[in-house]
């Protein structure tokens, strides 16, 4: 008997010897087993993975004598013609040399006609990309409404081809690259039945070679064993391969580590003797420093494919971590500049030149002297009196705080060095440094300070306890002026309004503590609370601002506030009136307010005038805009 290649002796005839696509064969075995049959699959994927073997075995589980399963029997006569390839109801169809439309509807024309010996006709047609429009046109009509007894088989290496209408009637499945671990696998388990000797190293190095394709691994593992004369052996597949031993790489990354140039020089002049491809000299250094990475940062996934675990344990402990990604950066990006360099040694030798002469000169440390603390809270509160909604936008970005409750006291005999630069106005953070001392500071000037005393901050209500993490300067605003004051946390950090407090005000104030989203939180913001009881809510909102309103929106607020106050509520919005200010007019009312303050600020301050009077100008209060 002649002999038989490996890939086809052992292709997998059963899902169970299948190795890897279990996302797959997950599916059709369901199918099968459940009954759940789809009249047309379609199978993808790159060379070698198992598209056709899988289209096989799901003819031979629709046609075994003993039933629809996905364990066929492999001994009934359907079974044993499929494997053998002359079962009559299965047309395996080469779309590659039969892509007219003739052939296409050569082959349409039996499809009415009942299968001759098993259950189901089954069509299975390979590289079905390959088909040209009209034929794809042809088998379009057939393909979505088949008859009963007939099954289509689609397989393709390049689905990006196909129709957009033959993807739509097919169920279709991607295959993945197989991994040099589940690979070598195989390959273990295959010449142990075959009594073939072999050396691990060599699986990795055919596992690694095929690229994800095990027809691709068995071939060149015929290759090898031939090429061995009937065994595997490491030195044996490398000559074959082309690959180099992984020896000289780890003299060059000892060289790396000595920075002794002359020694890098002199191995790349050996593997010259040796006939070494230079791209493949480059391709095995980045594996080597990609194991050396693994070890140094996870050495537990450090596996011992190569045989080498021990030599990259120990070569891991003399080159530092950041020097192993350096060299990796730096020799990924040479292999594909190497096809540039005018000969492939020189190319080589200048990259590892360019790793040595590059090489990090250890990592900087960080300052280790203590940065100045901030001020104390009270050295750095602010000289002026300012409305309740002042600083709405000076919260730090990573923690949102809710200034409408924080009360303001402070001294007009403060410094005004205290002031941060943005709690100046315009005028003042772009003159301060350039005007020298000709004017006065700007809170003693009595335009500006009688219009930030226009406004009393209103103090929060009782039943909210707010605290301050102790802040920096530009937060002094917020911070409480009274002498033995504790340390301070943001608004952000306060406990949780009960629901015991919680009223119009609180409602009003702390709006923005709820953490209502998106458009929830717009139409809630245009309600107001009409009245509370122990477990239930009811809100009004006016008639110009219920446009948006509906019932999902009422029960997403109630979901809402239920999981804030940890009780169950019932929560109703009806369409009237709001009995007083709703959050959103209390939030513009303050914008307003901190505008109007803004402009007089403008109209009153000397530099301002001064350039006005200088340079014939006009104040256009209407540019004036708060910052966002």
């Amino acid at each position: 008997m002649s002999y038989q290649v490996l890939a086809r002796k052992w292709r997998p005839k059963t899902f169970r010897e299948m190795a890897g696509q279990n996302h797959v064969l997950k599916a059709l075995i369901n199918a099968l087993d459940h009954d759940r049959l789809h009249h047309a699959y379609l199978f993808t994927g790159t060379r070698g993975v198992g598209k056709t073997t899988i289209a096989r075995i799901l003819a031979k589980c629709l046609n075994c004598e003993v039933g629809v399963s996905s364990e066929p029997c492999g001994q009934c006569h359907a079974c044993v013609a499929i494997n053998e390839g002359r079962f009559v109801d299965l047309l395996e169809v080469d779309a590659a040399s039969r892509t007219k439309v003739e052939d296409t509807r050569e082959i349409l024309d039996n499809v009415q006609y009942a299968p001759s010996q098993g259950r189901y006709k089954v069509y299975l047609i390979d590289e079905v990309h390959m088909l040209s429009s009209s034929s794809f046109n042809a088998l379009l009509k057939t393909l979505e409404e088949p008859p009963a007894h007939v099954k289509f088989l689609l397989a393709t290496t390049d689905p990006q081809k196909l129709p957009a209408t033959i993807l739509s009637r097919c169920l279709q499945f991607n295959l993945k690259n197989l991994t040099a671990e589940r690979i070598v696998d195989y390959l273990k388990t295959i010449l142990e039945k075959e009594m073939v000797q072999y050396e691990e190293p060599s699986l990795w190095l055919l596992g690694r070679a095929a690229d994800g394709s095990m027809r691709d691994a068995l071939s060149l593992t015929d290759q090898a064993i031939a090429f061995g004369s009937g065994k595997l052996a490491e030195v044996d597949v490398r000559q074959m391969l082309g690959t180099i031993d992984h020896g000289s790489v780890y003299r060059l990354i000892e060289a790396f580590a000595a920075s002794d140039g002359a020694a890098l020089l002199a191995i790349v002049a050996d593997l010259a003797e040796m006939g070494a491809d230079f791209a493949g000299v480059v391709s095995e250094l980045l594996v080597v420093l990609h194991r050396l990475a693994v070890a140094q940062t996870v050495a537990e996934g450090l596996d011992n494919s190569l045989g080498d675990r021990q030599r990259i344990i120990d070569l891991a402990a003399t080159v530092t971590a950041e020097d192993v990604q350096f060299y990796y950066q730096m020799a990924l990006a040479g292999r594909r500049d190497l096809g540039l360099a005018p000969d492939p040694r020189a190319g080589l030798e200048m990259l590892l030149l360019r790793m040595l002469a590059f090489k990090p000169q250890g990592v900087i440390d960080g300052p280790q002297k203590t940065l100045p603390r901030a001020k104390p809270a009270a050295e750095a509160a602010v000289a002026v009196k300012k409305p309740l909604t002042s600083n709405l936008t000076k919260a730090a970005p990573q923690q949102p705080v809710s200034e409408l409750s924080l009360p303001v006291r402070a001294s007009v005999s403060q410094a005004p060095s205290a002031l941060p630069i943005e709690e100046l106005p315009p005028s003042e953070s772009m003159n301060t440094a350039s005007r020298g001392d000709s004017l006065p500071p700007w809170e003693e000037r009595p335009a500006v300070a009688s219009a930030l005393a226009t406004l009393e901050p209103k103090p929060a209500p009782a039943a909210i306890a707010v605290e301050l993490e102790e802040p920096a300067a530009q937060s002094a605003p917020f911070q409480e002026a009274a002498a033995g004051a504790e340390p301070l946390v943001t608004a952000a950090a306060a406990e949780k309004i009960s629901l015991a407090a919680f009223s119009e005000q609180v409602w009003r104030e702390q709006f923005d503590l709820f953490k209502l989203p998106g458009m929830l939180g717009s139409i809630a913001s245009h309600c107001q609370i009409v009245d509370k009881t122990a477990n239930s809510l009811h809100f009004n909102i006016d008639t110009a601002n219920a446009a948006l309103l509906n019932d999902r929106h009422i029960e997403r607020l109630g979901e809402m506030l239920c999981e804030y106050f940890g009780v169950p509520l019932k929560v109703a919005v009806a369409i009237a009136p709001a009995p007083t200010e709703t959050p959103a007019a209390y939030r513009q009312r303050c914008l307003d307010e901190r505008l109007l303050i803004a402009k007089e600020a403008l109209v009153a301050d000397p530099m301002v005038n001064r350039l006005i009077a200088e340079f014939d100008g006009v104040l256009d209060q209407e540019s004036v805009r708060l910052p966002a």
